[in-house]
């Protein structure tokens, strides 16, 4: 109505001016008539054609008013959404922050008996044996700030009831540290990036490769060993590696239940394998493994690495399976692998994870969050079946980052940033780069290119209230939840990395690993008999 009223307008005007154009008195007729012409003129201009280009000019405005009227609602709606929602989530950000830091004094107590243990195991040591002086060098250089050790990296800060048995427990595991390798030294002491500021100039020191060593302090004395399902192959070289490291290493053996029967079933000669059996006993395995050895492909290893829901023993992946970007060692030479890594020292890539929370929107304080969940690969957020695409509100800490309006979302680790990731366009990151990957899946837009965060920073998904459908999420590809409107995923990169031995070192793993698994930039060579330069 509103479009058949403004062109009206000044037609009604123009009658106005048309009655007063035949007034009798200016045209010297008498009132009988006058009347008369009058109604036909009002006629005559009802039949008349607008003026032409007033119709369309109005018509064009009423809907520019109209799309600007859309625009001022949406703005208002909008404002008035974020501010309630950042309400609520300043709520919730004061509880979780609360409760992190409850769990930091948890660790730290932890981490001063853990300390103490330390403490009378090294005490013994040094009165069996006698240091060289090249040991004692070593000593010292490990004993220095510049270290990671293994407490501080690998360490559970969750406290056990009994006590006792988890302090037995924990003596019996080997001791190792970490430091920092530079390239080409002999020396394990890590250059720091110091940065200086002299008359006003900004410099760093002499930067290193930052490669980790892990040196073993007593020998490794437990190993576990998790298997790809459903091989043949990796079954007869799981039987082949459980005698081989009884009987040559004289080391503890754990598996899986259900290779601990298939051992059983192909001879008895394997009772001296060792298993859990309840989920309270694999949460408590990292006290008992030195070592976990994987017998497949990258699939493995994400299945071992989400055995271990604290720290994370060293991993040493053997490649059985596709595709292998996480797994550099060779089956075929298990013995001479196993042999130097049992030795020591190693190298290690220390794999980054992400830890998720899902806060539903019906919930009422921290504790009703579904989680949380760690993630060696990504997160995935997609539409599932749903024919909409998706909408979902992602910040950065508490900085607005964007809206994704396509298939989906992917957060992914450095790890995981040649798996799903980079088939969504994402870029390849070397594993030891801290940072989470923001990939967007089939963006409906042509200037949405993927990110990639700091790692310090906390990455939270929001389902908004008008999304026209549900949206589903995924950890490594399992684990599959939905979230409904006013639902929030919450990412961040989590306390415990995943530490996995390098066959070389982790830039070399690294290269070698694309130019084997993707043939990265593999090209034909260009031929020296074309024209040349003058």
């Amino acid at each position: 109505m509103q479009k058949r009223e403004n062109p009206m307008s000044p037609s009604k005007s123009s009658i106005h001016h048309g009655n007063s154009s035949v007034s009798p008195a200016e045209n010297g007729f008498g009132d009988s008539f006058s009347q008369l012409s009058s109604e036909r003129a009002v006629e005559e201009l009802i039949q008349q054609p607008l003026v032409q280009g007033i119709d369309d000019h109005l018509i064009e405005f009423s809907e520019a008013l109209r799309t600007v009227a859309k625009a001022l609602r949406r703005v208002t709606e909008g404002k008035a959404s974020a501010q309630a929602e950042a309400a609520e989530w300043k709520r919730k950000y004061e509880l979780e922050r609360a409760r992190n830091m409850h769990l930091e004094n948890q660790v730290l107590s932890s981490g001063g008996h853990c300390s103490e243990l330390n403490d009378e195991r090294a005490e013994t040591l040094a009165d069996r044996t006698v240091l060289s002086n090249e040991t004692r060098e070593q000593c010292e250089l490990y004993s220095g700030k510049d270290d990671i050790c293994a407490h501080e990296v690998l360490q559970d800060g969750e406290p056990d009831s009994d006590s006792g048995e988890v302090q037995n427990r924990m003596m019996r595991k080997a001791s190792f540290k970490l430091s920092w390798c530079c390239k080409g030294e002999k020396s394990d002491r890590h250059k720091h990036d110091i940065v200086s500021f002299e008359k006003g100039n900004i410099t760093t020191a002499e930067r290193s490769s930052k490669q980790i060593s892990l040196k073993w302090e007593s020998p490794p004395s437990t190993v576990l060993i998790l298997t790809k399902p459903n091989s043949t192959s990796v079954r007869i070289l799981c039987f082949e590696m459980v005698r081989w490291l009884k009987e040559q290493k004289k080391l503890n053996i754990f598996v899986e239940p259900q290779v601990k029967a298939e051992l059983l079933t192909e001879s008895s000669y394997y009772n001296f394998v060792q298993t859990w059996q309840d989920d309270k006993e694999m949460l408590l395995l990292h006290m008992k493994v030195d070592l976990v050895v994987t017998l497949g492909g990258d699939g493995t290893v994400l299945w071992a690495a989400s055995r271990f829901k604290g720290p994370v023993p060293p991993v040493v992946p053997f490649s059985l399976g596709s595709l292998g970007f996480m797994t550099p060692f060779h089956s075929e030479h298990y013995r001479e692998y196993l042999n130097s890594i049992l030795r020591g020292p190693i190298s290690i890539t220390l794999r980054h994870r992400l830890q998720c929370l899902i806060i539903r929107d019906s919930a009422k304080s921290e504790y009703e969050s579904e989680g949380p969940m760690l993630v060696l690969n990504e997160v995935t957020i997609d539409r599932g079946i749903s024919s909409f695409l998706t909408n979902l509100e992602c910040y950065c800490d508490n900085s607005f980052v964007t809206i994704v309006q396509g298939d989906g979302l992917i957060l992914s680790t450095p790890s995981g940033s040649t798996a799903y990731s980079l088939a969504a366009g994402g870029s390849m990151v070397h594993p030891q780069v801290p940072g989470i990957l923001f990939t967007p899946i089939c963006p409906h837009s042509l200037s949405f290119r993927p990110l990639i965060l700091p790692e310090h920073v906390t990455v939270r998904v929001v389902v908004p209230f008008n999304s026209r459908s549900h949206a589903w999420v995924s950890f490594d590809g399992k684990d599959r939840k939905q979230l409904g409107p006013g639902d929030a995923l919450v990412c961040s990169m989590a306390t415990w990395p995943v530490p996995t031995a390098c066959q070389v070192d982790s830039t070399s793993d690294f290269l070698r690993s694309i130019h084997d698994g993707l043939h990265w930039n593999l090209r034909k060579t260009q031929s020296f008999d074309g024209p040349r330069d003058p």
